[in-house]
């Protein structure tokens, strides 16, 4: 058996054959083997293509500020594996997630599973040791097979339905958003944080019977984006909050489907505990800012192009200075719509390789041949992130910025280079 939780990561990526296999039977065995009731007394599991993170950080900044005790599960993680599973705003330990590893293998008995269904697994054993009261999951692919999908969640939220992920969703965003429907439950509340959503959402809530609470239509948005703050709205009620500390236009949108998603379940949340949830919530690798030399870096986990959109919104409202970005994508992400999102913004790009990441990685080059001719000519071009960044770096001034971007592993790899913590 493994003795370190590195050790065991390492193990857990070689164990099964495929990175990714969704399915529910095999997870589901296991789950019944480990003889695991409900993680908490309610449950929300997140699903969406961009917003899941943030969305579970206000619901769970929100829920604590109430005074319940909250485990979130999420992934992917940045810097180390702990990060995926929180209780009470804290990190899980190396010697819980260990013990919780072990309960898994025990139970598995020969059913192969991914390093995600053992994550998974794990965030339920220990979240159910820890009688809480609220346990929020984010769907890690898709939605109807992914192995969160085995707890029976309390109120289920969608973000946002776009293209990413096609070769296993589907070609189009009616077939991604049939997929991401799938963690809706008959006569339980779904919120969605589309102000369209696409019609295979709604016609498999109305088949099932589940409760659709819509922005734009059941709760709403007021007075966005002034400084005094922003009011959120329901039929016979409404709160006055402040702005969120998570940067971003589209922050607000996701405060206001974690709030209708608590307001969804039978949880007590007062208005002060609302005001202090939406204002403390942190989540790293968005927007996160650091400043090295006068110089400020941005640093956002954007991988496809409606992230990249609200990263381009988030620029075009801040003060016009010389912009350089450092870009490092996976191979099955859109890349040429990541840049043509963000090409008005920027007047410099540093173009990264991700060497490590296995079949999906691609080096710059690569990167290069799937962008637009004029604009891959004039990058630069590293082996890696590090790299890339310290190009920049030797091109920035004081005043200016440097926005490094395009999925985990770029901010992970950037946040390293730049000497910070996810926190920082």
């Amino acid at each position: 058996m493994s003795s370190t939780l590195a050790s065991w990561l390492a193990r857990l990526e070689q164990q099964h054959p495929r990175a990714i296999d969704l399915g529910l039977d095999r997870v589901r065995a296991v789950h019944a083997r480990l003889g695991l009731g409900r993680p908490a007394r309610h449950v929300v599991t997140v699903g969406g293509t961009n917003g899941k993170g943030s969305t579970v950080a206000f619901v769970e900044a929100i829920a604590r500020a109430a005074g319940h005790r909250v485990g979130a599960y999420t992934s992917p993680h940045l810097l180390a594996f702990n990060e995926r599973i929180r209780i009470d705003g804290e990190d899980a330990g190396d010697a819980p997630i260990i013990e919780a590893f072990e309960a898994v293998e025990a139970a598995r008995d020969g059913i192969s599973l991914t390093y995600f269904e053992v994550a998974t697994l794990a965030a339920l054993w220990l979240f159910a040791r820890e009688g809480l009261d609220l346990a929020i999951l984010e769907v890690g692919l898709g939605g109807r097979l992914d192995a969160t999908n085995i707890v029976e969640p309390d109120v289920a939220v969608i973000t946002t339905v776009d293209l990413d992920h096609q070769d296993w969703l589907g070609p189009d965003v009616e077939a991604i958003g049939f997929e991401k429907a799938g963690i809706a439950r008959a006569w339980k509340p779904l919120v969605l944080g589309d102000d369209d959503p696409p019609s295979s959402v709604l016609r498999h809530a109305y088949a099932i019977g589940a409760k659709t609470l819509r922005i734009g239509c059941d709760f709403f948005i007021d007075d966005a984006g002034g400084e005094a703050g922003w009011r959120w709205r329901e039929v016979g009620r409404e709160v006055e909050l402040p702005l969120p500390a998570l940067a971003a236009p589209a922050q607000l949108r996701n405060a206001a489907v974690a709030i209708a998603a608590l307001r969804a379940i039978d949880l007590r949340i007062d208005d002060e505990a609302l005001r202090c949830g939406v204002a403390s919530a942190r989540l790293p690798g968005r927007l996160q800012r650091l400043e090295r030399g006068g110089v400020e870096y941005v640093l956002d986990v954007a991988h496809n192009p409606q992230a990249a959109r609200q990263v381009a919104d988030w620029l075009a409202a801040q003060p016009a200075v010389r912009t350089q970005a450092v870009f490092a994508a996976l191979g099955d992400k859109d890349a040429a719509g990541i840049v043509d999102a963000l090409a008005a913004h920027v007047d410099a790009w540093h173009l990264a390789g991700l060497p490590g990441q296995g079949a999906r990685a691609i080096d710059a080059g690569e990167l290069a041949a799937r962008l637009p001719a004029p604009l891959a000519d004039a990058a630069s071009r590293s082996p890696d992130v590090a790299a890339a960044i310290e190009r920049a770096a030797a091109q920035a001034r004081p005043g200016e910025r440097v926005l490094v971007l395009g999925s985990f592993h770029t901010v992970a790899a950037g946040l390293r280079q730049l000497g910070a913590s996810p926190a920082a």
